[in-house]
């Protein structure tokens, strides 16, 4: 993560990235992109046939009917988020914490953004009495509440809604009349595939629920950008695509032609694609849980990562400690971990969360090695954690929280 200046610390001058794969690029991708670089035509507004096909074949092996005339790609999730809120109008609402680049879109259209609180459970989506509340109150002052942003399988929180959580919140939300836009980057990344139960909005309000899936969450490198869209069936969700298209046709936001080759052929998901994911996926949770106990054992509390390569961790318990290296806020506790890790710490403030909570997202993509060689290393070890250069990763984040825990003690007062 780099600052633009170094008083940016605005959530637009500096938003911190998705949580980077750090592995090496999938050669089979590589050569895709390679056979495509001549490419001189460039991807048409919205996608072309051979990318629109592909998205469409993706949902539906997850379970999710779309139709061709109901998809749309762009560069990244934040081209698409953008054009949704233009076309959507009205007051955007989002839960606390969320991803980093959800609100600053908003913003930037002059929409006013509602945070709601989370249940105790999950991030990602929020609470229903909460957001029943937050409607009623935007309303009461005046507000147009017309879209809410959400995502199962949440960044930052690297946690997945309950069914019956989201259930719950789908229900308030339709209730309400709030479109939806479910931010499914991530689905693919799940700890614990068999044991976990992930459900898209679109299945419980298919007729209100946009979906959107960013490729770099799983299928294509953080630097070759592309997403897709998945519009609701019916003329509301015609219209709707029609007026994303008119935004990105405005913005000439389209997917690069070499990059829609080898994003086509990674959603087709062949085999040494859904190998590379897998492998992945198990890699980096293995990772997560190494540093979630860690940053339990030291005293900090972290609910149990379930998807993606990252995790949050709330370091208020160890205020004492903090306080006494002259850290009083998220601000602050991003400069003095991001030192001390030496890698990116992004604190909570990033993603909604009140200042003054001591609140931070850790990634583990860092924790994989230096060089390409020692990335690809973790990827084939049947024991990545042993390997030296991940053994002394893991070994200094350790480090540090074991020492912020005995700084704590020693700061405790005396009883």
């Amino acid at each position: 993560m780099r600052r633009t200046d170094p008083e940016g610390h605005g959530p637009v001058r500096y938003g911190p990235p998705l949580p980077e794969d750090g592995l090496p690029v999938l050669p089979a991708l590589a050569d895709v992109l390679a056979g495509a670089a001549a490419r001189a035509e460039g991807e048409p507004i919205g996608g072309g046939p051979e990318l629109i096909e592909a998205a469409g074949g993706y949902w539906r092996r997850r379970g999710l009917a779309t139709e061709p005339g109901l998809v749309a790609a762009g560069p990244g999730a934040h081209s698409l988020l953008l054009a949704l809120t233009a076309a959507l109008g009205g007051d955007v609402l989002v839960p606390r914490p969320c991803a980093a680049w959800w609100a600053p879109y908003a913003r930037l259209l002059g929409r006013p953004v509602f945070h709601v609180a989370t249940p105790a459970e999950c991030g990602g989506v929020p609470d229903p009495y909460a957001l029943l509340e937050t409607v009623r109150r935007v309303r009461a002052e005046g507000g147009d509440p017309r879209l809410l942003v959400l995502s199962v399988a949440d960044d930052p929180t690297a946690t997945v809604a309950p069914p019956e959580v989201l259930h719950e919140c789908v229900e308030a939300a339709a209730g309400e009349g709030l479109h939806l836009v479910s931010d499914e980057t991530w689905r693919d990344t799940l700890h614990q595939p068999h044991d976990t139960v992930l459900l898209s909005p679109a299945e419980m309000l298919p007729d209100r629920v946009t979906v959107v899936t960013d490729l770099a969450g799983a299928l294509l490198p953080t630097a070759w950008p592309a997403s897709v869209a998945r519009f609701p069936a019916g003329e509301a969700g015609r219209d709707l695509h029609a007026r994303v298209l008119d935004v990105l046709t405005a913005l000439g936001a389209h997917v690069a032609g070499p990059v829609a080759a080898p994003a086509a052929h990674a959603l087709r998901e062949p085999e040494p694609v859904t190998a590379r994911v897998t492998a992945a996926v198990r890699l980096h949770a293995r990772v997560a849980a190494a540093v979630h106990a860690a940053v339990v054992a030291a005293g900090a509390l972290s609910l149990p990562p379930q998807a993606g390569r990252h995790l949050y961790a709330d370091l208020g318990p160890l205020r004492p400690a903090l306080t006494a290296h002259g850290v009083g806020d998220a601000q602050e506790l991003e400069d003095f971990l991001s030192t001390r890790l030496g890698m990116p710490a992004p604190g909570g403030h990033r993603f909604g969360d009140e200042l003054g909570a001591l609140r931070v997202r850790l990634s583990t993509g860092p924790l994989l090695g230096r060089t390409d060689e020692e990335r690809a290393e973790c990827l084939s070890s049947p024991a990545p954690l042993e390997l030296p250069h991940v053994q002394r990763a893991l070994s200094h984040v350790k480090s540090v929280f074991d020492d912020l825990r005995d700084d704590a003690q020693r700061w405790e007062p005396p009883r």
